[in-house]
Order: structure tokens, then sequence, then C-alpha cells
């Protein structure tokens, strides 16, 4: 299948539903290491690796029952170690899940899943 019939291309934007986003995009800012890209009271974006994550203070779906989006670390452990240190509660602490894959979740301090995910089979060039 070419590039052009795919219609899934892959993760572009997990939008995470926040009720203070002042205290979100400083909590995100300082968790991410970035600065947001779009700044506006609407929605904050930053730019993490070529994704999008965002921060939605109307979405009405926040919390710990919505969905996870997984972000990818080269290293779970300290990515686990480093959102707990920003302030980040866990929800399920680092496990190898087979393959060499291990994943964790969080909660950020607004009650979101925050997903975290080393895998050694994921090849970033094949993003489009």
């Amino acid at each position: 299948m070419s590039d052009s019939d795919r219609i899934f291309r892959g993760l572009r934007t997990a939008i995470y539903a926040v009720d203070d986003i002042a205290r979100a995009k400083a909590w995100y800012t300082k968790a991410f290491g970035v600065e947001p890209y779009f700044n506006e009271p609407f929605y904050v974006g930053f730019n993490v690796g070529g994704f999008e994550l965002g921060l939605d203070p109307n979405a009405k779906d926040r919390g710990a029952g919505g969905s996870t989006a997984y972000w990818g670390v080269a290293n779970a452990e300290d990515a686990y170690a480093k959102m707990l240190a920003a302030g980040a509660t866990s929800s399920s602490p680092v496990s190898d899940v087979g393959g060499g894959i291990k994943v964790a979740v969080v909660l950020d301090p607004f009650g979101n899943r925050l997903g975290i995910i080393e895998n050694p089979h994921f090849d970033p060039s094949s993003v489009s």
C-alpha cells in the first residue's frame, strides 16, 4: 500500500482536558521541557518530538477515565521518574510487557492519563 492509499498515518495529536490552562501550561512546559508553540486562552499546543500535545480547558471528558496516549521515550524508567518529579502521580509503574517494550502511566495534576512507552521496535523513520 502506498502512502497516498493509507488512511491512518499514525499519532499526530493528543489533547488533554485541563481545568486551569495557565497551571497546565506551566506543568507541561516543566514536565516535557519544551515551550508551547501555540498559546491561547482556549488552547495551548506543544510540539513534542514532531507530535502535538494539546491542552483544552473547554473539553468535557477530563480525568483518568479517558483515553491514554502513549508518548515514546528512550528510557521508560527515566521518563517515569521525570514525570513523578514534575508532580505527576503514578497510575501504573513501569512494566515490561514483552519484546523489550516497557510502558507506564502517570496522572498529570489535572487527572489525565499520560502514557509512556519505550519500544525498541518502533522505527521513527516510518512516521509520515
